[in-house]
């Protein structure tokens, strides 16, 4: 898993999101590591946090926890976590487990 790059976009009158961009895999071995740089990250962010997956190659269920971890943890501080960019495989994975339904998905 690498993160390619964390960068607020601006808007005209409006807090700019924060994009985080992942690529490689996301597995047991590299989930320590981005539950750190998400949660730095929220540290940094608006109101908006979009993880964008498009390099994404493989998310684990350890993967998928940390998605679900900093996403509770951006609610606290009234910072929605939302997913963009979403492979097939994932797009899958999240409606298998039903958390299609919990991030919102941004084209």
């Amino acid at each position: 898993m690498t993160v390619i790059d964390t960068a607020p976009l601006g808007r005209a009158n409006a807090p700019a999101p924060t994009f985080v961009h992942l690529s490689g895999d996301i597995d047991i071995l590299t989930t320590t590591r981005l539950r750190r740089r998400l949660l730095n990250a929220l540290d940094n962010s608006t109101d908006l946090l979009v993880l964008d997956l498009s390099q994404v190659t493989f998310c684990g269920a350890g993967g998928l926890g940390v998605m679900i971890d900093v996403q509770s943890h951006g609610r606290e501080r009234g910072i929605t976590l939302a997913l963009t960019g979403l492979p097939s495989s994932i797009a899958r994975l999240l409606r298998i487990t039903g958390l299609d339904r919990r991030f919102p998905i941004v084209a």
